[in-house]
């Protein structure tokens, strides 16, 4: 495939554009703010590069689409795909970025930083036994590149991790791995709950009552998509206690609304979509090596299966 016209836009197209213009590439470029990006830029453009589609977002002459996020819902996720036109993803630290995430968040719980702020906002010497991590089991929900480095991180610790996966395939990392049909067996006993899904039809609100019923006061935590998690099954799920906290880094819409009963969950941490940021260095090195492959027809290990949505 021959790439020649080159349009990027998005959250960090600034920074790539300081980037690669240093390169003296032999390409043509628009770098442009997503308001501006035009009818005559789609029909200009063989390449689009962002994160997401822009509102007018049309395929134009576009051959290939490259997001600069390793998600790619907002491309897929109720729209109509041209499937002339080749979807690549990045690929970059996010595994290692998510996995030492998840960790922070385990080691908070059972060093039991929390209760222990509070016995000293009490001033209350009272002494308790944190857990081991190697007592701990973590079910993982997605098998890919990126659940499998989280649980490599987690089972380095001890920790006991499986896996659930659409075909319930041996993934590396994972002490087990189940179809979602056969996770009830694993979820009674588990610690902690970790989500690292994409937005699909058949993961959205998957994470919903039916769900949260099986579980037993065990910890959730979501770094896949917001649209996965049915919030108001959450919040009744922590009420029963069947969730005991919840670690979310994506929700349904973002920015989260300032009204959002999320914010005053005592139960629920926020963060902003932050486990796994793309750095404008890493966003140009993959662009660039995806790049190469494509015009040397090389197999590209980030290309999305649009039928499958990842």
């Amino acid at each position: 495939m021959n790439i020649e016209n080159i349009l990027i836009t998005g959250h960090i197209y600034k920074e790539m554009e300081s980037i690669l213009t240093s390169k003296n590439l032999s390409k043509q470029f628009r770098f442009l703010k997503e308001d501006v990006v035009s009818h005559d830029d789609f029909l200009w453009a063989d390449a689009y590069v962002s994160l997401s589609p822009t509102a007018n977002f049309e395929f134009g002459n576009v051959k290939w689409v490259h997001s600069t996020g390793a998600g790619v819902d907002k491309y897929l996720f109720e729209r109509k795909w041209d499937e002339r036109v080749v979807l690549t993803r990045t690929i970059g630290s996010f595994g290692q970025r998510i996995g030492e995430y998840c960790l922070s968040y385990i080691l908070k719980d059972v060093q039991m930083h929390d209760e222990f702020a509070q016995l000293k906002r009490k001033k209350q010497w009272r002494q308790a036994e944190p857990r081991l991590l190697n007592t701990l089991h973590v079910v993982i929900y997605g098998t890919g590149e990126i659940g499998q480095e989280i649980a490599r991180i987690l089972s380095s610790f001890g920790i006991r991790v499986s896996g659930v996966s659409r075909n319930g395939k041996v993934a590396k990392h994972f002490e087990d791995v189940l179809k979602s049909e056969d996770a009830p067996d694993l979820l009674m006993d588990a610690d902690w709950i970790i989500s690292t899904l994409p937005l699909t039809k058949q993961t959205s609100k998957l994470f919903n009552g039916d769900f949260f019923n099986q579980l037993n006061g065990s910890g959730f935590m979501n770094i896949g998509r917001g649209g996965t998690v049915d919030e108001m099954a959450l919040r009744e799920a922590l009420l029963m206690n069947r969730v005991r906290k919840a670690i979310l880094d994506v929700v349904g819409v973002e920015p989260l609304p300032e009204t959002s009963w999320l914010w005053e969950h005592p139960d629920i941490f926020i963060t902003p979509h932050i486990s796994a940021i793309t750095s404008p260095e890493e966003g140009v090195e993959c662009f660039l090596q995806t790049l190469s492959k494509i015009e040397q027809d090389e197999p590209l290990d980030n290309q999305v299966q649009i039928n499958n949505g990842y």
